[in-house]
């Protein structure tokens, strides 16, 4: 039963900060490591289960998204699923021994991308206005979709950042268009996944749902909020935490 209650109020936590802000697999992913799911099949589950999340969010901002920059929505999507199955193959093809020691790394990259994320926006945007070019803007995208394709954590402003080297410059367009490539990531990503028998179903089941209804009311509710920076230090924080955590562990191994 706690575990069932972890695992509810880590889901709705995930769906709520995917959708306002970001970084929510820094709640799914230890969740699922701290009941018991080896690491790459934590990584996995977190993955699939954050699937309805990225959609609902995306559905709540339908209305929003529009194409800007330099390339379409087309080309955005087809270099997000290429990215998307590299990575996954990736992560199949990596030892757990491997990625139990990566996971750390990982972390801490996702924290200080996702800390920096305000003031790496602001530089792209001070560009002067001008927009990456189509290969560049490609390039960025499939090198985003790579990592998300491999680990979650921190793809939200990854996109983000990268959606303003291409172009984009409407926040809330934005946010839905980073909810959908996330949704396509995670779908591609999940599906295989499920072929390498990676996914834990029951925790992911019930992941699913709690991040699917935290995922649409944080979407409906995020207009009306006017600073998520508590919320951004939040992040950071758990970020923080769950990187020392996870490098004490490594470092304890035999």
């Amino acid at each position: 039963m706690l575990e069932l209650v972890i695992l509810g109020v880590a889901g709705f936590a995930t769906g709520l900060l995917n959708a306002v802000a970001g970084g929510g697999t820094f709640i799914s992913f230890p969740a699922l490591i701290y009941v018991g799911i080896p690491p790459i099949v934590a990584n996995a589950t977190a993955t699939l289960a954050a699937l309805p999340g990225y959609a609902s969010s995306a559905y709540a901002f339908r209305d929003d998204m529009r194409a800007e920059g330099t390339l379409g929505l087309p080309a955005i999507i087809g270099v997000t699923m290429v990215g998307a199955v590299i990575g996954a193959l990736l992560l199949i093809v990596t030892p757990g021994e491997t990625f139990v020691v990566v996971v750390p790394f990982l972390l801490a990259l996702a924290t200080v991308l996702f800390a920096a994320g305000p003031w790496l926006l602001a530089r792209i945007r001070a560009r002067g206005g001008r927009d990456a070019g189509p290969l560049t803007s490609a390039a960025a995208l499939l090198a985003v979709s790579i990592y998300g394709g491999y680990f979650n954590g921190g793809l939200g402003i990854m996109l983000l950042a990268t959606f303003g080297l291409i172009g984009y410059v409407n926040l809330h367009g934005m946010n839905g268009l980073k909810n959908l490539l996330s949704a396509i990531l995670s779908l591609i990503s999940a599906a295989t996944f499920v072929v390498a028998g990676l996914i834990a179903w029951k925790p992911a089941l019930l992941l699913a749902v709690a991040i699917t209804l935290g995922g649409y009311i944080g979407a409906r509710v995020s207009r009306r909020i006017k600073r998520t920076d508590y919320l951004r230090y939040f992040v950071v924080a758990v970020g923080v935490v769950m990187t020392v955590i996870f490098t004490v562990r490594v470092l304890n191994t035999p």
